[in-house]
């Protein structure tokens, strides 16, 4: 579909999806890390750990990768259609959006090896150097591990310059973990959240499964000659950049004990009874990026008030269901909650969803 001139055939497929909760089919992206064995349990997914160890959620993104395994790696195709989810927000842009931005991207991730230290743009470097006008913030829900010992790693232990930094990255083509000297690490526990802001040096540590929202691009600075046994080419290190101008992606501002407490976000209880519970885990104020919440319920219910918005369910299961519509909810399960169809589906049952919301000024004006 690349045209708004849809038959009329389409155009009622259309206007069912656009007023219901969009579901998707999966949509594994190939990684230069392996990963993916946290996937058998988050989403029933067996195939253990490979080199597709990201599930993207709802995206409109195209991945960056040295090879493709389809038309548009990374972008989301509507559940039993053809249809891409940016060409549906192009072709109904009023039901999808309501006017306002749908500039997130959401993923689950699952790592076996340590991923490669590296570093994001801001939006400011983006725009001059990518032609983007967004960045990569993120931020980290952590929903599983598979030793005590798993850990995250993000900003310097200490002050350092530039050409250390380069000096260190060299040595890791000798020596693979050198890099890890320069970095915290930050043993973790199921449910913590970490803010991770453009220009934080930051690796995840090998077992780590996380849901991950961030600004909607691909754009990776990754510094080390090695992720696992492969070796890292150039151009996958800079995305084509010259080397000193990549580099200056990082803060050097952003290192010891102080840093590290910056990142770790604590939950914000919203609302709370016997049946549900209502958290902040990322507001705008923390971040005008995006916004993320969790909803925990136990045998209550809930109404997504907010669209567009992306929800994820990492635990339990339940249903969703409006008038004439119904669907039971797993586990793993995500869907895209168009603005036509705010607040008219009801999520129930015993489970835990993630709501996450564009940035501040992505978010539509409702009224």
């Amino acid at each position: 579909m690349k045209s708004d001139k849809v038959p009329a055939a389409d155009a009622a497929l259309l206007d069912r999806i656009v007023n219901a909760p969009v579901f998707f089919e999966r949509n594994r992206v190939f990684r230069n890390y392996i990963g993916g064995e946290g996937f058998r349990t988050l989403m029933g997914d067996p195939a253990g750990d490979n080199s597709f160890p990201e599930e993207w959620i709802a995206s409109k993104v195209k991945a960056i990768n040295p090879v493709y395994f389809g038309e548009r790696d990374g972008v989301s195709v509507v559940e039993g259609t053809d249809i891409y989810l940016d060409d549906l927000i192009t072709l109904r842009p009023a039901e999808m959006l309501g006017g306002g931005e749908y500039d997130c991207l959401v993923k689950y991730l699952d790592s076996a090896i340590r991923l490669p230290v590296q570093v994001h743009p801001t939006p400011e470097f983006s725009e001059k150097n990518f032609g983007s006008p967004y960045g990569k913030t993120e931020a980290w829900l952590v929903l599983a591990k598979r030793s005590e010992d798993a850990c995250l790693y993000f900003g310097f232990k200490d002050r350092i310059d530039l050409a250390t930094l380069k000096a260190y990255a060299d040595r890791s083509l000798e020596e693979k973990d050198i890099l890890t000297e320069l970095i915290d690490p930050v043993k973790v526990n199921v449910g913590d959240v970490y803010l991770i802001r453009a220009g934080l040096i930051h690796a995840i540590g090998a077992g780590c499964t996380i849901l991950e929202v961030q600004e909607p691009t691909d754009f990776t600075i990754q510094i080390e000659n090695w992720c696992g046994d492969s070796r890292v080419t150039e151009e996958e290190k800079y995305l084509g950049l010259p080397r000193d101008l990549a580099m200056s992606v990082f803060d050097f501002e952003q290192f010891g004990k102080k840093t590290v407490e910056q990142c770790k976000i604590a939950p914000k209880t919203l609302y709370c009874d016997d049946k549900l519970k209502v958290e902040s885990l990322i507001d705008h104020s923390d971040t005008p990026c995006f916004a993320e919440k969790r909803y925990t319920l136990s045998g209550g219910s809930f109404v997504p008030e907010s669209g567009p918005s992306v929800f994820a369910v990492v635990d339990g299961g339940g249903m969703i269901a409006g008038e004439g519509y119904e669907r039971a909810l797993k586990k793993g399960d995500y869907w895209f909650m168009p603005f036509a169809a705010r607040g008219k589906f009801t999520v129930s049952g015993d489970l835990t969803v993630i709501e996450c919301l564009p940035s501040k000024r992505g978010t539509p004006r409702v009224g």
